[in-house]
């Protein structure tokens, strides 16, 4: 086991940046936001900790690659940010990835990510990705394939062999492959994936800092140790690409646990089915993450 851990100038430097512009960007934030931010600074964070290597085929040890601090992130050439006239987030159920993604992007969309009961993998010399998203492209892709138990066992089925017409209300075949049993953990670990891949769309690079959601993961073990939330400097990153209030945006995602099923009431998408099931939200998962949100509520309205 192996701590990578900063040293607070390091820290600081890669949080605020150097660059004077930068520098007063960060002080004209709320007195809370850069109260929170700031515990990125502190040895002894309870809210931020330190990243934990476990083994050598963890990504930063197996994908060594250059860290990403605000600087950069703000300075990149390719960052795309989202515009009134493409502002929307499209998550679409797909089987022909490539055709989908490149046919069927609407014009609002600022990006696409489609989500696949197929196991993934970039290239022959890769066994597998739980996701990937493209940069310049706007479009991302997971996979659940590997977030049920049944992957691993020697009971998984795999995709059907005759297909099967099913009612709206059934779930257990997506995409003409068998899904596994929607339960919490299956839930937190998708909300992973993909709260990940968007960032990369928004242009935030893999974290080496601290323990965060946009550290690589190698296997499913890495991806159930790595939190669910942004670090402070990434976390800088994507208020600087979309603009948002930190105590309204953890507000909300309280809000979003808290609510009882999958839907909200009265609100009806877009794109959806006439057929459409207001399904229970699984959230028992989530019970350690809101407990933590809560702290950083306490922190930002000090």
């Amino acid at each position: 086991m192996q701590i990578v851990r900063h040293s607070e100038q390091t820290l600081r430097t890669a949080l605020i940046s150097k660059n004077p512009a930068l520098v007063s960007q960060y002080k004209n934030l709320d007195a809370g936001e850069q109260r929170l931010m700031n515990e990125a600074l502190q040895p002894a964070s309870d809210l931020f900790g330190p990243i934990i290597l476990h083994s050598r085929s963890d990504w930063i040890t197996s994908h060594p690659e250059p860290a990403q601090d605000f600087e950069e992130f703000f300075s990149d050439p390719y960052r795309r940010t989202p515009s009134p006239e493409k502002c929307s987030i499209y998550i679409q159920c797909i089987g022909h990835i490539l055709k989908f993604l490149k046919k069927r992007k609407p014009e609002d969309a600022f990006c696409v990510v489609g989500i696949t009961m197929i196991d993934l993998y970039p290239r022959d010399s890769w066994n597998f990705v739980f996701g990937q998203a493209s940069l310049t492209d706007g479009v991302g892709i997971f996979s659940f394939a590997r977030y049920g138990n049944d992957f691993y066992s020697s009971h998984y089925k795999g995709k059907v062999k005759t297909l099967q017409k099913k009612s709206s209300s059934d779930y257990s075949i997506f995409d003409n492959y068998y899904t596994p049993e929607v339960t919490s953990v299956l839930l937190l670990r998708s909300c992973k994936t993909l709260t990940h891949e968007v960032g990369h769309i928004f242009g935030v690079r893999h974290c080496q800092w601290l323990a965060c959601l946009m550290q690589g993961s190698n296997h499913l073990e890495e991806a159930d140790r790595r939190p669910l939330n942004l670090c402070p400097i990434c976390l800088r990153k994507l208020q600087c690409a979309i603009g948002f209030k930190i105590v309204e945006r953890y507000k909300a995602l309280v809000k979003w646990i808290d609510d009882e099923s999958a839907d909200t009431p009265g609100v009806t998408p877009k794109h959806s089915r006439e057929d459409n099931v207001n399904l229970p939200k699984p959230v028992e998962a989530f019970k350690e993450w809101r407990e933590w949100i809560i702290k950083c509520l306490a922190v930002v309205q000090k």
